[in-house]
């Protein structure tokens, strides 16, 4: 009767709904009002963005970067003026795909200065000449200025023609294959190609581009050091992100908005150009300071510079000679430009600017679906190039590419002092002690609804982790809400065990999240992902308040990738089961339906897992025949069986 009592009693402790986690509720998005990251020290701030420019560079496939292509450049006409040249080029972003623009160039030998000019979502792009902004204007007095200015159009605009602007799928995205890394890419290359003129300074670069030309001109300055002085034009912000598919990649604001992003230009000269008429109309007082607080940390504050106008939004000729003056000062020199005013210009006629006049498909340009097709093939290869190929070089490509995994699912184990944990409920029943834990992190808003199942050892050290598809209720006896069997033989064996509810798992937990407006994923990591940090929360828990060493961590049903993905980012993990239950590591759709996460496979998903938790023991259980072999070469192990009978053997 005793016992039947605190059975009872343990049931009753184990059913009130799930503790209530902030990150069910409406989630960041583009039109947040957003605050700067403080930064004690310049140390900090350089921790914080190294980790930024790698979660960039890993959003868009970038990671390691692609080899290069031949440019295979081409002018398919010129124009000659006085004082400069228009010619119509392309080259080849990758072979096959092509980018399409206007190269100005100034008469002379040079060395000469050269600015890349990306355009915002003007009607008619990089031919845009009206009064609210021209491109040939400032194209055109760049090379008067003594700069080559190249104009390059964005996807889907003018000469671009193998993608509309707005695509994608998370199938693609998955492969870090999404219109900003494109955008990026081809800003890289269009870096490249000025550098290949060889009467451009390859240590005089710049960049300037207003709206979503503003967002390729900061991402562009953010990654590549090759950019000297950059001037974002009516973009960067606090309270709108960008409005289009092409300025929110997934990932990249995860833990910071567009200022931190602008901020990567320090200490190089940045000047931020607004207006009173857009969402940059704060910028003196939030964006401007928020900036240059970063550059403080490098006494660089004369670097970086805001010019605010009374217009709507624009990148209008007030905006434009704010730029040339800031661009003269810092990067073109030979004489003092602070009274710089534009001259009169002449634009070409549209039909003279068209690299591919008329509408039919380019000249030797792939389509769409083998653009796509190249680019996640590309993504295979080189990090079928990365990847160690025995235990020899596990140490190397762990010091190299340890940071993947954490900078594409946003997870990271959290030290001790970072936890935030409180028991609520022990008892003491017949052969173990259960205690009901509410698992958090400080500042993060997480909830995490736990048992931990403790056996009547007082010498108890180790603890194995167990997680399952369906929450811990499917680890738990159902009638008594104790240990079930799997735990319980291992309570047996002297172990103590962990059940734990993760994110969306539970009894009165959300099935879904709140609504979070556009591109959620670029603001908040996915439920997957999220999963993935409640283990590593759990297992820090293990190790920190309960004292306990993790021996071992499992996962059942969809949980056993989740663990394999927590295991390779936390070493102090011991053995790993992961079941897989017959998933499908080569479909992209089953990716996409069961564990979205984006980029996962363009670093090397399970295998890039595998070689980050080698050489610790690991059996992947449920696992398909077929894929067997390649998910054994750093000696993992491998069961067509599934389930908590085949774990239960292993861990004997």
């Amino acid at each position: 009767m005793l016992v039947t009592t605190c059975l009872s009693i343990f049931c009753a402790l184990s059913a009130p709904g799930a503790p209530e986690d902030a990150r069910a509720a409406e989630a960041r998005h583009t039109d947040t009002v957003f605050e700067m990251t403080e930064f004690a020290d310049r140390a900090a701030w350089e921790a914080f963005a190294d980790r930024l420019r790698k979660r960039i560079l890993l959003s868009s496939g970038l990671v390691p970067m692609p080899p290069e292509t031949p440019l295979n450049a081409k002018i398919t006409g010129r124009v000659e003026r006085d004082e400069y040249t228009v010619e119509k080029v392309c080259f080849e972003v990758r072979p096959g795909f092509f980018a399409t623009g206007n190269l100005y160039r100034p008469k002379g030998g040079g060395p000469f200065p050269a600015v890349v000019n990306p355009h915002g979502h003007w009607e008619k792009g990089r031919l845009e000449d009206s009064e609210r902004g021209s491109v040939p204007a400032r194209c055109i007095t760049l090379a008067r200025m003594g700069a080559v200015a190249f104009a390059y159009d964005m996807i889907g605009y003018v000469d671009s023609r193998q993608f509309v602007h707005n695509w994608g799928r998370d199938q693609e995205k998955l492969w870090g294959v999404h219109p900003f890394a494109l955008q990026l890419l081809t800003s890289l290359r269009a870096v490249d190609f000025v550098l290949s003129l060889p009467e451009v300074d390859p240590g005089r670069i710049g960049c300037t581009g207003a709206s979503g030309g503003g967002t390729q001109t900061f991402a562009l300055t953010a990654v590549d050091p090759r950019v000297k002085a950059a001037a974002p034009v009516n973009m960067i912000s606090s309270i709108m992100q960008g409005g289009c598919l092409c300025e929110n990649a997934p990932l990249i604001r995860l833990e910071n908005s567009n200022m931190e992003v602008g901020a990567l230009a320090a200490p190089r000269p940045l000047m931020m150009v607004s207006a009173t008429g857009d969402w940059t109309k704060n910028t003196p007082q939030v964006e401007f300071p928020a900036i240059r607080s970063v550059y403080a940390l490098y006494g660089a504050e004369d670097k970086v510079e805001n010019v605010h106008l009374d217009f709507e939004h624009n990148y209008n000729r007030p905006s434009r000679e704010a730029v040339y003056r800031f661009l003269g000062k810092h990067l073109i020199g030979g004489r003092d430009w602070s009274d710089f005013t534009e001259p009169p210009y002449q634009k070409e006629p549209d039909e003279a600017l068209r690299v591919f006049p008329g509408e039919g498909p380019l000249p030797d340009a792939k389509q769409r679906a083998e653009i796509i097709e190249d680019l996640v093939a590309m993504q295979k290869e080189k990090w079928a190039a990365v990847l160690p190929k025995d235990t020899a070089g596990v140490d190397a490509f762990r010091r190299d590419y340890g940071f993947v995994l954490p900078g594409v699912t946003g997870a990271e184990a959290p030290a001790p002092e970072g936890l935030r944990c409180e028991k609520t409920a022990t008892e003491t029943l017949g052969g173990f002690t259960a205690e009901r834990w509410v698992l958090g992190r400080a500042g993060k808003g997480d909830a995490v609804s736990a048992v931990l199942f403790l056996p009547q050892n007082a010498g108890t050290a180790e603890a194995v982790l167990l997680a399952h598809g369906s929450g811990k209720a499917a680890l738990l006896d159902p009638k008594t809400g104790g240990p079930g069997e799997l735990a319980a033989a291992l309570l047996k064996r002297g172990a103590a065990v962990l059940c734990a509810d993760l994110f969306l798992q539970g009894d009165g937990a959300p099935k879904e999240r709140g609504e979070s407006g556009k591109f959620p994923d670029t603001f908040k990591p996915t439920d997957t992902a999220e999963r993935v940090q409640d283990i590593l929360t759990a297992a820090a828990f293990l190790r920190g308040p309960a004292g306990l060493d993790v021996a071992a961590a499992a996962g059942l049903e969809d949980a056993g990738l989740w663990c394999l993905l927590a295991a390779a980012m936390d070493p102090a993990v011991g053995r790993v089961f992961a079941d897989l239950n017959g998933f499908a590591l080569d479909d992209d759709d089953a990716w996409a339906a069961r564990h979205y996460i984006p980029c996962i496979r363009s670093v090397g998903d399970v295998r890039t897992a595998l070689a980050l938790v080698a050489p610790r023991p690991c059996l992947l259980a449920g696992v398909n025949t077929a894929e067997a072999p390649a998910l054994t070469w750093l000696g993992a192990e491998t069961a067509g069986d599934t389930g908590a009978g085949t774990l239960a053997k292993w861990l004997r």
